[in-house]
């Protein structure tokens, strides 16, 4: 059986072209706060209602696989929901998928990288080898919170040989001020908040 190769249909859903103040509310709309979440004090985004949404998410991915024009040969996510995003994107763009992993998860040879989070501390690693020398990489993750998370992940690619050539989130934080962490990288989010 053959599967038919395809790539991303700007509008498919609707019938026009999706633009980013329409894919930003689209996201807006999806949003649960939920308060105390993973500890006391912590406001957490939950952003798995627009996953669940076909139609909704299906543009949220076209949007994000056609805004860097191709210019990536594979797409890193960040575990857990960047692997949502970074599979689907990979799969509408024809590019190579690698997932960015919580320590210990991963069976191969690694590099890590240590971080602090709004709520705590973790380690992120990559196979060592995830990447071919100077691969052109899209790094995915949900939300931008504090950027300790970003800041690691880019380190990580950086660190197995891939080139950043694009950041994006579904949804910043910006009161965080996660940008302040990444060095002046640039960071398309698709909504601030």
């Amino acid at each position: 059986m053959t599967v038919p190769s395809h790539g991303p249909i700007a509008g498919r859903v609707g019938g026009g072209p999706v633009t980013p103040a329409a894919v930003s509310d689209l996201i807006s709309a999806h949003v649960v706060d939920v308060p105390d979440f993973p500890k006391p004090g912590v406001g957490f985004k939950d952003l798995t209602p627009l996953f669940a949404d076909g139609p909704a998410f299906a543009q949220v991915i076209d949007v994000v696989a056609t805004e860097h024009g191709g210019a990536f040969d594979v797409v890193a996510g960040i575990e857990a929901r960047g692997f949502v995003l970074a599979a689907a994107v990979a799969y509408a763009s024809g590019a190579g998928l690698v997932p960015i992993r919580k320590a210990g998860k991963l069976p191969r040879k690694t590099v890590s990288a240590a971080y602090a989070l709004e709520y705590g501390e973790a380690v992120l690693e990559v196979h060592a080898d995830a990447f071919e020398p100077g691969a052109r990489v899209l790094l995915l993750d949900d939300v931008l919170a504090t950027g300790g998370t970003a800041a690691a992940a880019i380190s990580l690619v950086e660190q197995a040989g891939g080139e950043i050539v694009g950041f994006s989130v579904l949804m910043e934080l910006a009161f965080l001020d996660g940008r302040a962490r990444l060095g002046g990288r640039e960071v398309h989010a698709l909504l601030t908040v």
